[in-house]
Parts: C-alpha cells; sequence; structure tokens
C-alpha cells in the first residue's frame, strides 16, 4: 500500500515539477504587473480574466473529465473516437462562441463595466479562449497516458513564451493591459500548434452519436458546477470592482496571488490523482489507501500554510534591480494571504472527496455542492466587502470551499465510503494552529535576521512536534524514509542508518 502512495507522490511531482516551475515563471508576472501597470491598470486585468475563467466553463462544458473517464474504461467506441469525438465537439463550439465574443465586443465591454476603449481587450479574451479550448482534450490525452514529461514541456514552454511577449509589450513597446491580454493569446495559439502536432495521429472523422450524447449525459453537468467552483475563486473580483475601484481589485489580485505556493501544490496533486484513484478504485485495500494519502497530503497543505503564512512578509520586501519583489502600493492586502491559504486547504480536501461520486459516474451531484458553495460566496461578499474591503472577500471565498468541502464528502460517502484518520488530522491541525498562533503572538519583525531564523525555527518545531504526538505512523514514515534513500543512494543501493 505505501508503495502506491510513494508512486503517488512520484507521479504528483513529475506534473508537480512542471507546474511548479511553470507557475513560478508566471508567478514572477505579479511582482512585473506590481512594477510596471498602476493599481487600476492591474484591476482592468484581473477584472477580465475573472470572466475568462467563467467563459472557459462554458466553453469546456465538461469535456476535458468526460473524456477521461471514458477514455480510461472504454465502453462505446475505440481510443481514436473518444479523442476525436469531444475535441471536434470543442473546435466547433468555441470557434462559434469566440466569433459572437469578437463581434459584440463593444456591448460585452459596456456590459461587464469596461471603458469603450478597452473594447479590444474583450476580443483578445474570446480568442484566448478558443485556443485554450481546444488545448483541453489533447492535454487530457498526454495525462492519461503517462506522457508527464510532454505534458510539462508543454506548459512550461507556454509560460515561458507568454512571460517573453509581456516583456516585449509591455516594456519594450509601452503597452499596458492590452500587451498582457496579447501575450496570453498568442502563447496560447502556439500551445495549441504545438500541442496538435503531437497527437494528430489520434483524429479520426468516425463520429458515433450514441458516444456523444454520453460524453454530453457525464460532461454537462460539469457546467454548472464548474461556474459555481470559479464562482468561488473570481466572483469577488467584479464584486469588489463594483463596491470599490479597480485600484482595491488590482491590490487584492496581486496578494490573492501570493498564495500561489498552496495552489501549486494541491494542483500537482490533482494532475496525478485522478488517474491512481481510477486506476485503484477496485483494490482490496483502496479505500484504506485514500485515507491515508488525505492524512499525508493534508500534512503537506499545513505545513506550506504554516511557512508561507510567516515568511509572506519577506518575500514581498525582497528588493531586486533597485525595485521590490511586489510593489508597496500592494502591501495593503498582504492581511489575506492566511487567509486564501487556508481556502486552498479546503480546496484539497474537495479533490480527494470526490472519488465516491467520480466513480460512481454521480456527477448530478456536481451542481448541488458547488452551487451552494457558489451561493454562499456571493453572500458572503456583498456582505462583508461594504464592512472589511479585501478582508471580506478573502473570507467568502473561505466560507465558500469550506461548504464545497463538506459538501462532496456527504455526497461521496454515500457511494464511496472511505474511514479517513480524523483524529489524525486533528493532531496536525491543533498543531499548526497553536504554532501559527504563537508566532503571530510574539510579532516577528519582518525582513530581519532574527525573524526570518526564529521563523524557520517555528516552522521546525511543527514538524518536531507532529513527530513527538505521533501525528504520523512510525512504520509508514520508516518506509517513506527507507523508500527515499533507495532512490538517492550510491548506485542506486539502499543505504543503512549507522
Amino acid at each position: 500500500m505505501l508503495e502506491k502512495i510513494f508512486r503517488l507522490g512520484k507521479e504528483a511531482a513529475i506534473y508537480g515539477l512542471s507546474s511548479i516551475l511553470g507557475r513560478f515563471l508566471n508567478f514572477l508576472l505579479v511582482p512585473f504587473y506590481t512594477n510596471y501597470l498602476l493599481t487600476s491598470e492591474y484591476g482592468v486585468v484581473a477584472n477580465i480574466y475573472a470572466y475568462i475563467a467563467f467563459a472557459f466553463v462554458v466553453y469546456g462544458y465538461g469535456m476535458e473529465s468526460a473524456y477521461m473517464r471514458f477514455v480510461a474504461s472504454p465502453e462505446i467506441g475505440d481510443k481514436r473516437q473518444n479523442f476525436s469525438v469531444p475535441f471536434f465537439s470543442l473546435l466547433v463550439s468555441s470557434f462559434l462562441l469566440s466569433l459572437f465574443i469578437h463581434l459584440t465586443a463593444l456591448p460585452l465591454a459596456s456590459l461587464i463595466s469596461l471603458a469603450e476603449e478597452h473594447a479590444p481587450l474583450v476580443q483578445y479574451a474570446g480568442w484566448i479562449l478558443f485556443f485554450d479550448t481546444l488545448c483541453i482534450v489533447p492535454f487530457a490525452s498526454l495525462r492519461m497516458e503517462n506522457k508527464a514529461i510532454q505534458f510539462a514541456t508543454l506548459r512550461v514552454l507556454n509560460i515561458v513564451i507568454n512571460i517573453l511577449l509581456n516583456i516585449l509589450f509591455i516594456v519594450g513597446m509601452g503597452m499596458k493591459a492590452e500587451g498582457v491580454l496579447l501575450a496570453n493569446l498568442l502563447a496560447s495559439g502556439a500551445t495549441f500548434v504545438i500541442l496538435l502536432m503531437k497527437v494528430a495521429s489520434q483524429l479520426t472523422v468516425k463520429f458515433p452519436p450514441r458516444l456523444y450524447r454520453e460524453l454530453l449525459k457525464f460532461g454537462l453537468p460539469y457546467v454548472p458546477a464548474g461556474i459555481a467552483g470559479v464562482a468561488m475563486q473570481v466572483i469577488d473580483r467584479p464584486i469588489l470592482k463594483a463596491l470599490t475601484d479597480d485600484a482595491t481589485v488590482g491590490i487584492y489580485q496581486a496578494n490573492y496571488r501570493l498564495g500561489v505556493v498552496m495552489m501549486l501544490v494541491v494542483g500537482m496533486f490533482d494532475y496525478a490523482w485522478r488517474p491512481f484513484f481510477l486506476q485503484h478504485a477496485k483494490d482490496a485495500d483502496a479505500k484504506i489507501l485514500f485515507s491515508k494519502v488525505f492524512t499525508y497530503f493534508m500534512a503537506v497543505l499545513l505545513f506550506v500554510f504554516l511557512t508561507v503564512s510567516l515568511f509572506v512578509e519577506d518575500i514581498v520586501r525582497i528588493r531586486i534591480f533597485g525595485k521590490y519583489f511586489i510593489h508597496p502600493d500592494y502591501w495593503g492586502g498582504l492581511s489575506i494571504v492566511p487567509v486564501v491559504l487556508l481556502s486552498y486547504i479546503f480546496t484539497g480536501a474537495y479533490v480527494n472527496f470526490v472519488v465516491g461520486i467520480y466513480l460512481d459516474k454521480k456527477t448530478k451531484y456536481l451542481p448541488y455542492v458547488t452551487g451552494a458553495g457558489g451561493l454562499i460566496n456571493v453572500a458572503v461578499n456583498v456582505w462583508l466587502i461594504p464592512q472589511f474591503g479585501l478582508m471580506g472577500a478573502a473570507l467568502a471565498t473561505l466560507a465558500s470551499y469550506v461548504a464545497m468541502a463538506i459538501g462532496m464528502y456527504v455526497a461521496s460517502q454515500q457511494y464511496f465510503a472511505v474511514s479517513y484518520e480524523w483524529k489524525r488530522i486533528l493532531k496536525l491541525v491543533s498543531i499548526t494552529a497553536i504554532v501559527y498562533a504563537g508566532a503571530t503572538l510574539v510579532g516577528l519583525e519582518p525582513a530581519s535576521w532574527s525573524g526570518i531564523l526564529t521563523k524557520a525555527f517555528v516552522c521546525l518545531l511543527f514538524v518536531l512536534l507532529c513527530i513527538i504526538v505521533k501525528a504520523f505512523d512510525p512504520a509508514e514514515v520508516r518506509f517513506l524514509r527507507d523508500s527515499v534513500l533507495r532512490r538517492f543512494g550510491a548506485g542506486g543501493q539502499r543505504i543503512e542508518s549507522p
């Protein structure tokens, strides 16, 4: 069993290394934007990308999940048909939607409270959605075929192209928000062309109507569920825009993105998790296996929460070539970072709990679970933003993810009941809360060596306390230690402890 967990970790690491590298490169755009764009200009960009996130759910209408489910255990048609049917469906629908956006850009810009001069940004957004949608099935195919290196290379290449074009357009050509969207469009188009060349052999013109109906039946419930899910991630930007101004949205966006490390961990786990539980769901010890995966995953997330929360004020004050990592104009929103990190922890729990409804094809529950979270998000945003501003939006995000994780747990347990190790998890949560509260009350000085060393000691203390209270099974710890040593020992031989 532990071998399986270790293998999951390796697969997550393969995706994760690319994801970490790619997201880190992409994250570098945040300090870049904060130093070259005014808070109001960054707010315009954040607002447009919030609407792109909503539209992407409609553009994809659940075809990624449907493809992965049906290609994992083909019930209708062959492998090429299971690839081609969702791909061509997305090709036609996304082209028609993007053409509509292009032709109606001016009224759409007015609808989302953008100035007339920003109408071209709406057109760019439409074609970004077109190319990104066409990449959905090809990327999912690489994941299902365990072509992690190809997947990783293309993901990183997309981000590198995007960053280079951002520098060219914003620094070299003096563009502002337009440069951000144009760079993304060209990067997405280039990625699709390269990706299509790698998967073109899987295309066929055979189009079984029954397969298409089944794909739609499985995938369409992801649309309302996806919209609700996106609402929990980005609806706060339009609401902030309506209740405050573009500058506030810009500050919020920059600090929200500082939770990138937690987002990376959850994202890299999700890439490996779905293929993993599909492959092991029928194992005799599957439920015990999934329970232990959840325990260790939560331990990692809590450690990340503690580390990033403690060091974020030191990170933003780093100076590179005379400029702060994050411009001081944006520091007013740093207090939301721990709340954002905590929200991602509940996102990770949701990802774990999805097993039951995924295996039993009970996707009809998704709209109810995520819909409840989305409604809570909107209601709490409207309630708290007038009182607490940025913090109100962050708390609304947290409340919605808590609700969604609980809802998914209740729904999934009906079809695939897993006895999670709640006592061990409670120990981990308690230790995190005590250590974080203690460090916060002390009030460590940011950007000072004494403060940095003390924070490092606090993170080490977290690990030591977990061992002392036996939050981890000693046998499992020994296994993981020996597995690592075997892989890094000289000549591949196991290294024995002295």
